[in-house]
């Protein structure tokens, strides 16, 4: 599995905690920045991640900034990106299961680090259920 991920500085530390646990599950991740605590914007990280997952390079993306909406919305813009903002686990493993959401977005700001590792897992964990979650992920995709 090879997952893409990116935040601005208000996402990093929790972005590189995430690194770490990831890697100590043997996940590959790909790091489409920023890498540092100084100010970044997060549209630009969040677009690398987007397009990471759209191309194919990566099986799914993180995305994170301080209350996840920011970056939400930038990935969202990407056509197949369903992005969602996820701030506790049964949110996570939804959006999986009924919008077969390819990237999570998390608010670094109001999550701790265990939070978000929960939210992470309920989402990788979880199956979409397809059925008549399908017919609303196509309205979804037809603009």
């Amino acid at each position: 599995m090879k997952v893409s991920i990116g935040s601005d500085h208000a996402g990093f530390d929790l972005k590189s905690e995430l690194i770490k646990y990831l890697g100590s599950k043997g996940i590959q991740v790909i790091d489409k920045g920023c890498y540092s605590n100084d100010r970044a914007d997060y549209p630009d990280h969040g677009h690398a991640v987007a397009n990471a997952v759209v191309s194919g390079e990566c099986n799914f993306g993180i995305v994170i900034c301080g209350s996840g909406n920011g970056i939400n919305m930038s990935v969202n813009k990407h056509k197949g990106v369903r992005s969602a903002l996820c701030w506790m686990p049964e949110i996570a493993a939804l959006a999986k299961q009924h919008n077969n959401a390819n990237v999570i977005a998390l608010p670094a700001r109001y999550l701790s680090t265990e939070e978000a590792i929960a939210c992470l897992n309920a989402f990788m964990n979880a199956e979409f259920e397809g059925g008549r979650h399908q017919g609303r992920i196509d309205k979804i995709d037809a603009c």
